[in-house]
């Protein structure tokens, strides 16, 4: 699907390094084939040095000769960014955004009618090779420009096609969602030093379970509720320690939280 393709990346920051990486280290396309563009010089010649990819600071440059072009920029530099590109870009090209906020109204309205964008939100797992991304084509975007775009993040992860008026719910819950895991593993790793863990062997324990209990659940046909109730037995050290959480409304202050994230999504992606 990608074969012979050439990739521009324009930001080679945390997330655009990481999927150039993802790229190569799949074999999904050489690093020959990849082109990385920033205005950090330092930046750019570790990414050389560590990935052997194409490096530049002129992002028309990157672009022009590229089939594929990955937008990693921060969402506040992406209009200046899509003006730089625009004498460059064609219908001939897939346009790839993973700003937060920025939808492809926005991006189509910056570049040539008819411009081929996909929008994705991915996450950070990424950087581990279990992110998690949503896409969603634009208007002229085709299957193709879909399948690909998948491609490049089922590389680092899964991903998931979503209609675009769903990115805000996106944003809210895997987006913004590894920070609630890191915040509860925090907790379980305190709670295991006060019961009397050492603080390395509680982290251990509490991200090893945090992760087993994520892979059983994409794995097991069972729902989570069922999940649970398999670990919980009546009267149980689980069943008191689910008391405690349903006592304290940790169901209903999750779903607060994610509704607070996307609610803050829609005001960003409206300049807010």
């Amino acid at each position: 699907m990608l074969k012979g393709k050439k990739v521009a990346v324009i930001g080679g920051g945390k997330m655009g390094g990481i999927i150039a990486e993802g790229l190569i280290t799949q074999k999904i396309v050489p690093a020959k084939n990849i082109t990385i563009a920033d205005i950090d010089a330092k930046r750019l010649d570790f990414l050389r040095t560590s990935m052997k990819t194409n490096i530049t600071q002129d992002n028309e440059k990157a672009v022009k000769n590229a089939d594929i072009i990955i937008l990693a920029v921060k969402p506040q530099n992406m209009i200046v960014t899509l003006l730089g590109i625009r004498p460059v870009i064609n219908k001939s090209k897939t346009v790839i955004s993973i700003a937060a906020g920025i939808t492809t109204k926005l991006i189509e309205k910056h570049l040539n009618q008819g411009v081929r964008i996909v929008r994705v939100m991915p996450n950070t797992p990424a950087l581990v090779g279990e992110g998690a991304a949503a896409v969603a084509p634009g208007r002229f975007a085709r299957a193709a420009d879909v399948n690909i775009t998948r491609a490049i993040f089922n590389a680092v992860g899964i991903s998931v096609e979503v209609k675009e008026k769903m990115m805000d719910a996106v944003t809210g819950l895997s987006g913004s969602g590894p920070a609630y895991f890191f915040l509860i593993i925090e907790a379980l790793i305190e709670a295991g030093f006060q019961s009397g863990l050492p603080r390395k062997l509680a982290k251990q324990l509490a991200a090893q379970t945090m992760l087993g209990a994520a892979r059983l659940c994409m794995e097991s046909d069972k729902e989570p509720a069922q999940l649970r109730e398999m670990v919980t037995s009546p009267n149980g050290t689980t069943f008191e320690g689910l008391k405690v959480m349903e006592a304290n409304n940790v169901r209903k202050i999750m779903v607060a939280t994610v509704q607070a994230a996307t609610r803050r999504s829609r005001e960003l992606a409206k300049g807010k």
